[in-house]
């Protein structure tokens, strides 16, 4: 749920190219395993191993993590190499999608394509080539792991034996809630959107008549790209807002769109290049400022409905009809089962608050670089208490479905070294 459940983000990374150079020094490279025919170089495990060191704050000149760092180098060579005895393949199409939305990944945490040319010591054109076959490599494996897991399940009489062997080892089950919101977007004033839509206006019809897009965008937008003339560089399809991506591929290269309304204000948008499903665009946004008295028909409207569920009528059926939480309000605004870990922060500490039956007053969530107002029903809190079958068992059957996974795999990986070549040269 959007409004105030954490979001996780993934730090992708990717391999740097041969010969590199880690925490000041320069590796000089060797083959330190053989694998079928895929080779492992000193850099290549080095790299990883600095990696997973900064990621879980460890030493990296620990010797059994270079050990541990080698053994899953040569396993994933290992699954590669019976990918490709076994004929799995990826498209071209997957290839580069793969490849793109990493390399976006990249340039959003490195903050441009410039820093990431400097740091690979090469053009983004020749990064796309340099590391494609490596892109494809990880989707073999993925594949493969993928098919192997696919049917992969545990029997109820499995999940019994793994409880009754593990029990007393087995994590606490943190106190839970079962939660429905109600969420609103303060309106702006209707006179504000008329004024700022008219400067756009403006703005566009100077754009139109010979004015420079980026100049207009360093000097009037208000988004965190003006300073590079409202450049966002490149993106695939679902990167976007809809109402955003509808305008930007809908335009042909060099176009102008006329102004754009999204959550975030209003945009004009200029299509600089495409590329198959990925387009490099960039925009002006001019955002609309909510007031005093947007928060208070919001904040008025979430307490009247709150009073009238308290009173006994249906919440979730408020829920369907005045939330704009998305995701939630066909549901009736039901959250499901969380944990106060899964909430951010600043609506755990009022969740906590609340007991089984009450319904929170108005608080105001973030959104990215907008907010809005919710209320929250507290259906049930679950305490805190030990993992048993009775009220856990899909947590248990997960755990006992991860332990078996690793177990099979580990089989197998085992099978892979009696059947195919590999050898240590260090």
């Amino acid at each position: 749920m959007k409004n105030c459940l954490k979001t996780v983000m993934l730090v992708v990374t990717m391999s740097a190219p041969p010969l590199t150079t880690l925490c000041g020094q320069t590796v000089i490279d060797r083959i330190v395993a053989v694998v079928d025919k895929e080779i492992i170089t000193e850099s290549e495990l080095q790299e990883r191993v600095s990696l997973i060191a900064l990621q879980n704050r460890m030493d990296p000149n620990r010797p059994e993590l270079r050990n541990q760092v080698l053994e899953g180098l040569i396993t994933e060579k290992l699954i590669l190499a019976q990918a490709i005895l076994d004929s799995i393949v990826v498209s071209e199409a997957e290839v580069t999608q793969s490849l793109e939305q990493q390399l976006q990944n990249i340039v959003r945490q490195a903050g441009s394509e410039q820093r990431v040319e400097q740091y690979y010591g090469m053009p983004m054109s020749r990064i796309r080539r340099e590391f494609r076959e490596d892109m494809r490599k990880q989707l073999l494996v993925q594949r493969i792991r993928q098919t192997r897991e696919a049917n992969l399940l545990v029997s109820r009489r499995e999940v019994e034996e793994f409880y009754s062997t593990y029990r007393d080892s087995l994590p606490q089950v943190p106190e839970q809630f079962q939660l429905s919101n109600i969420f609103i977007v303060p309106k702006p004033d209707s006179a504000i959107e008329a004024q700022i839509r008219q400067k756009l206006q403006s703005i566009l019809d100077s754009i139109r008549t010979g004015g420079d897009f980026a100049d207009f965008a360093r000097r009037h937008s208000q988004d965190g790209t003006a300073s590079s003339g409202g450049d966002l560089g490149w993106a695939k399809r679902g990167t976007f807002v809809p109402e955003f991506e509808a305008a930007a591929f809908a335009l042909p290269e060099k176009g102008v769109s006329g102004i754009v309304k999204t959550e975030f204000g209003f945009h004009v948008v200029q299509l600089l290049e495409r590329r198959g499903e990925s387009v490099h665009a960039r925009h002006i946004l001019l955002r609309v400022e909510k007031g005093a008295a947007s928060d208070s028909a919001a904040t008025t409207l979430l307490r009247t409905l709150r009073s009238r569920a308290l009173a006994g009528e249906s919440f979730a059926e408020f829920a369907k009809k005045y939330s704009e939480d998305e995701e939630t309000k066909a549901l009736g605004g039901d959250l499901g089962t969380v944990t106060p870990d899964q909430l951010e922060p600043e609506f755990a500490a009022v969740v906590e608050t609340l007991n089984e039956g009450d319904i929170s007053e108005p608080t105001r969530i973030t959104l990215k670089t907008s907010y809005g107002y919710q209320i929250v029903s507290v259906r049930k809190r679950i305490p805190a208490h030990a993992m048993n079958l009775e009220d856990d068992y899909r947590r248990v059957e997960q755990i006992a479905l991860f332990f078996k996974r690793n177990r099979v795999n580990a089989e197998w990986v085992d099978e892979l070294k009696r059947s195919i070549y590999w050898e240590v040269r260090l």
